[in-house]
């Protein structure tokens, strides 16, 4: 029996330890947190978000994945004010493509699809000092897009800031936006890519076309 949920994150922190260098893999660690989340007295967001920023504090691989987890298992509590608790996430704990990817594809992605007025705020991070912040300014816009609704915000205003971004990994993500894009509206992204094939990084380039028909990926391709 757990006394309060402060227990909970050692329980976490033990179960971890159980498994050798190599073992915990991430489904494993994705059960971890369902188990723990069960044992929480208190489910409230703000109680929870304050239990998986306790996790992200130890900067740990497996700990992130189960905070990110949390903050997705409250989604039937976010307010509009849950952006500036996510962002605050983004700004202090994210700091690679994984992370960037696991939370902004789940939790913070779900937020996006529920409200849409944080246009602004989000443009902004085009303009962030780290790769995975301006990352995050495209990879967030996926699960909309695959909701169908990626037209509270369009994504192409994204990918026109992060054209030429000087880091590999942002490049690659506003490609993969694309791509999915392509698969929701492939005539607007493939007309998208033709206005810009002298000017968009191959690397994006390849990416975005992936999904298209071969038809037109074929006529793309002439300049990839």
């Amino acid at each position: 029996m757990m006394k309060n949920d402060h227990d909970v994150i050692t329980w976490i922190k033990d179960e971890i330890k159980t498994y050798t260098k190599g073992k915990l893999t991430t489904p494993k660690v994705r059960e971890i947190s369902r188990l723990a989340f069960q044992r929480l007295k208190n489910q409230e967001i703000h109680h929870v978000l304050e239990i998986a920023e306790m996790l992200l504090k130890d900067r740990s691989w497996a700990e992130s994945i189960i905070a990110y987890d949390f903050c997705y298992r409250v989604k039937k509590q976010y307010t509009k004010e849950t952006f500036d608790a996510f962002e605050h996430i983004l700004f202090t704990y994210v700091h690679d493509w994984w992370d960037c990817d696991d939370f902004c594809t789940h939790a913070f992605g779900e937020l996006l699809c529920q409200f849409d007025a944080f246009d602004e705020r989000i443009i902004k991070w085009v303009y962030h000092e780290k790769f995975a912040v301006r990352r995050a300014a495209a990879v967030i816009q996926i699960l909309p897009i695959k909701k169908g609704l990626h037209h509270m915000m369009n994504p192409l205003i994204i990918s026109d800031l992060l054209m030429n971004d000087t880091h590999d990994l942002v490049l690659k993500g506003y490609g993969w936006m694309l791509k999915v894009l392509s698969q929701k509206e492939p005539m607007k992204v493939y007309e998208y890519l033709k206005h810009h094939e002298e000017e968009m990084p191959r690397v994006s380039f390849r990416y975005a076309l992936e999904k298209l028909d071969e038809k037109l990926k074929k006529d793309l391709m002439k300049k990839s």
